[in-house]
């Protein structure tokens, strides 16, 4: 059986990460993320099938919507720091956005460097017209990259039964 199949992801580049397609190599990682309650904190915590089940749906977003998400790795070292996307929801036709760095590499500026790329190419690649957020009040870190992004407070909303905020911002014109 060839193992080698891929589907069309983009590659983004910034002065220090590459933003690319999950690969099998990635899950250990990823799964160790999600199952540390503190750096899973506003994710929720999961185990080990169900991160290879979130892992998995985010790699075949780009197939279903030609959106998805990437990993993220420092381009020096080729260490995998995160996952960023710019994805769509299943009754959404609004693009939305999400960011994680990996607890060794908080404080670094990751995630503002890789949403920042991806923002980029869905205003300017995709040419969306508006792209959001969704972020716990307590996540003070991601409500951060939201504000260095642009983003705007619109509304609270629900997700996986917990009141969330959305956060957006409009592609200029």
């Amino acid at each position: 059986m060839n193992h080698a199949f891929t589907t069309s992801v983009p590659h983004l580049q910034t002065e220090r990460l590459t933003l690319r397609e999950y690969r099998r190599e990635d899950f250990d990682v990823f799964a160790d993320h999600l199952m540390n309650s503190e750096s899973s904190a506003h994710l929720g915590s999961s185990d080990r099938q169900t991160a290879w089940r979130i892992f998995s749906s985010h790699a075949g977003l780009w197939l279903i919507h030609g959106a998805g998400w990437w990993a993220v790795e420092n381009r020096q070292t080729g260490q995998l720091v995160g996952n960023v996307g710019a994805f769509f929801r299943e009754d959404s036709t609004e693009m939305e956005m999400g960011w994680n760095t990996y607890q060794p590499f908080w404080g670094q500026g990751i995630a503002n460097e890789a949403a920042a790329a991806v923002l980029k190419y869905a205003f300017e690649t995709r040419r969306e017209p508006k792209v959001r957020a969704l972020i716990a009040s307590a996540n003070e870190s991601s409500l951060r990259v939201a504000e260095r992004l642009g983003m705007t407070y619109e509304t609270e909303t629900e997700l996986y039964g917990k009141v969330i905020g959305s956060y957006t911002r409009e592609r200029k014109r």
